[in-house]
């Protein structure tokens, strides 16, 4: 019988404010943005949760909630930094460690005994060092599986240890409503509702012929969880085997809705540059791109196409970019949001690195050197000049590019 960790640290962004700006401590600290601009919640201290302000929820919201919040941008920069200190600490309690987003991790303890002692007495011994030496406060769930661990966390929270003894996962789970297991979103949520499922007991009953084509592919997966299981997406690969990135993507919400198809456009050049930035350092090519329009209304369309063959040339890929922008834009129409996404990723083609002579090897040159110059002196200092004018601003998330542990391979650092 295998024993997981799922590590959740508590208010993870406000906490790191906080170690910047003690005077926030105490108060409603709301993180993501103004209160007046688009976007979304990333984290809120515990004194504005009482409000009802919550991860995800419109910042514009959120104030009408709680309009004495102190709202804060954020800095993506010391997030990543802390994320890859609180990592450095998991690292000392197990060699297994999978970070599931910024502030999230999965551990194997499987066999750790003699180093830390029973799974209640590693949990305290990690809260203390991660008090230590970050700071900053977590949630730890123990259970022979991570599904059930990350459920764990999460009610343990702030600052707790839950843990499930073997044989006691479904019985923990079946209470519970169903949208506290991973995997299930809003849209599920509503479906299943919809079929008379209010908790995890109820789905864990349920065969994939009952539930039939109204919830969506990954049936099987769903009802393994609900029955303490660990099945499907996330779970399907040991702890610590997370390599490569599945699929790169950036986006960016307007503060106000943009109709022009000149910044649109060189916002969507912004957009592929960063998207072929990343699929170079981790020395991946693309075979899909897609790009994301949500307009005003909040209506929300995904157009992807198939390359002739992969690559990671910015030129390449914002070729197909704009084919599909100018296809699938409806001229004139404001949008809120645009995205660009990068799928089908393969490594680096060995045949393509003995070709030594073609235009394609002296513009993949290129753009290394390009990439060398935007390491040293910032992501700003080179861009394409369709790119030049599009203002885009990193947002805070729980999912940003270089989360600690999945960095390209030539830049880790263990």
């Amino acid at each position: 019988m295998r024993t997981y960790f799922h590590v959740d640290m508590d208010a993870f962004f406000v906490s790191v404010e906080e170690l910047y700006d003690p005077s926030l401590k105490g108060k409603p600290v709301v993180v993501g943005g103004e209160a007046n601009q688009r976007g979304v919640v990333a984290a809120a201290s515990y004194a504005a949760r009482k409000f009802g302000v919550h991860s995800a929820l419109p910042l514009r919201t959120a104030y009408k909630l709680c309009p004495q919040a102190i709202f804060l941008h954020g800095h993506p920069e010391r997030y990543r930094e802390k994320s890859a200190e609180v990592r450095r600490v998991l690292l000392e309690f197990s060699p297994l460690v999978e970070m599931a987003s910024i502030d999230e991790a999965y551990l194997d303890m499987t066999g750790t005994e003699r180093l830390h002692g029973p799974a209640m007495q590693a949990a305290h011994r990690l809260h203390e060092s991660m008090k230590r030496q970050t700071g900053l406060n977590c949630s730890v769930g123990i259970a022979g599986a991570r599904v059930v661990a990350k459920v764990c966390s999460d009610q343990a929270k702030p600052n707790g240890v839950l843990r499930i003894l073997p044989g006691m996962e479904a019985a923990f789970l079946a209470p519970l409503a169903v949208r506290r297991l991973p995997g299930v979103g809003e849209f599920t949520e509503k479906n299943l509702r919809a079929m008379g499922v209010e908790t995890i007991g109820q789905l864990a009953a349920l065969t994939e012929e009952k539930l039939g084509r109204r919830i969506g592919d990954g049936l099987g997966s769903l009802i393994a969880k609900a029955q303490g299981l660990d099945a499907g997406g996330w779970f399907a690969d040991d702890v610590g085997e997370g390599g490569d990135p599945k699929s790169i993507s950036h986006e960016h919400t307007f503060n106000v809705d943009e109709a022009s198809p000149e910044a649109l456009e060189s916002m969507l050049s912004r957009l592929t540059e960063m998207v072929c930035r990343r699929l170079r350092e981790h020395e991946l090519h693309a075979r899909t791109v897609q790009i994301k329009l949500r307009y005003s209304d909040f209506s929300t369309f995904t157009r992807a196409r198939t390359l002739e063959r992969p690559t990671q040339l910015d030129a390449e890929v914002l070729e197909a970019t704009r084919k599909l922008f100018r296809a699938h834009w409806r001229r004139g129409q404001p949008l809120r949001l645009l995205g660009v996404h990068a799928g089908d990723l393969s490594p680096a083609s060995a045949q393509m690195e003995l070709l030594d002579a073609t235009p394609e090897t002296r513009l993949r040159q290129a753009m290394g050197a390009v990439d060398a110059l935007r390491d040293r002196f910032g992501e700003k200092s080179v861009s394409l000049a369709s790119g030049m004018k599009a203002r885009f601003r990193e947002r805070t998330h729980e999912n940003p590019a270089a989360l600690p542990g999945r960095e390209p391979r030539k830049k880790r650092t263990d």
